[in-house]
């Protein structure tokens, strides 16, 4: 499956059930919406949001934002429907609850491709229980499909019987073992949300221990919470700039047959260098991504 660098710095939960939210949708400036067939939508009203959902998917409108569709797990009443209009529904992803195995992703794709899903429809995956905790390296390579991780911390918080806390000290494990198997296998991952809304500080504090961690974004749960994790999980201006410097620098000292070069006093090898490329690469993406909203905004 392909890899390509996307922005995900803001993942949007929107309840499925809700026409006004999946309108708005398409005005946010939100790298991602996830539009959400499970814990945001009453079991009563789970068909009509899986219809809501993938006629707004056909009408269009949402640029170039990432489309995932979460859909309700295989042993519900509702997860083999989900799945079956998921596979050419016209979203980017399916993201699958509570995933605790490869067999779970396996069972999975094999019903989205006897639907006749494309090629390009990636898996995305919650991590969210402690046994999913456990086969984080087992999930991260169960499938080629599978193309991010997504951290479940509320539900999670939950079944350790941990709190939630400024420095998610309870969490770090956790997180720790999903970003080392998202990484092993070329995965992207994304931080949980952040329950308080009334407490933009912490808010940012959380965005800024994701980025230090090595999050590619944050999944968020209000609208007014994107504009901080555009920015947070944006490289910033002098970050970019340094990276182009560097690549520029690198390859002129390659094209003389040497490996390392020293650039405003700091030595620069390879992995700079490929790590200078994602910077650069995710910085376009961006730019391509906000203009895109900027021209098809209200």
């Amino acid at each position: 499956m392909s890899r390509r660098i996307r922005p995900r710095r803001s993942v949007l939960y929107m309840p499925g059930s809700n026409a006004r939210a999946l309108e708005k949708g398409r005005m946010l400036a939100a790298d991602g919406l996830i539009l959400d067939l499970e814990d945001a939508v009453a079991p009563d009203a789970k068909a009509l949001a899986r219809d809501r959902i993938l006629a707004a998917i056909a009408a269009g409108g949402y640029g170039k934002r990432e489309l995932i569709l979460r859909v309700n797990g295989l042993a519900t009443p509702w997860g083999y429907e989900d799945l079956v209009a998921a596979a050419t529904g016209g979203a980017d992803a399916v993201l699958l609850p509570k995933v605790g195995s490869a067999d779970a992703i396996e069972r999975a794709v094999n019903l989205l491709e006897s639907a006749g899903a494309p090629a390009e429809l990636d898996v995305w995956c919650m991590m969210e229980t402690p046994i999913g905790m456990l086969h984080a390296e087992e999930i991260a390579g169960a499938h080629p499909r599978v193309a991010c991780l997504v951290m479940g911390t509320s539900d999670l918080a939950k079944d350790l019987h941990a709190h939630h806390t400024r420095e998610r000290l309870p969490m770090l494990t956790s997180l720790g073992l999903c970003l080392l198997a998202a990484r092993a296998h070329g995965l992207a991952i994304l931080d949980g949300v952040h329950l308080d809304l009334a407490d933009d500080e912490g808010f940012a504090h959380s965005c800024r221990q994701g980025v230090d961690l090595g999050f590619d974004g944050k999944t968020l749960i209000h609208p007014k919470t994107i504009a901080a994790a555009n920015e947070i999980f944006a490289p910033s201006d002098e970050e970019v700039e340094w990276s182009r410097k560097i690549i520029a620098a690198h390859g002129e000292a390659a094209a003389e047959g040497k490996g390392v070069v020293v650039v405003d006093g700091r030595l620069v090898e390879n992995l700079h260098v490929e790590n200078a490329h994602r910077v650069v690469a995710l910085a376009e993406a961006i730019a391509a991504l906000d203009a895109d909203n900027a021209a098809n905004g209200p």
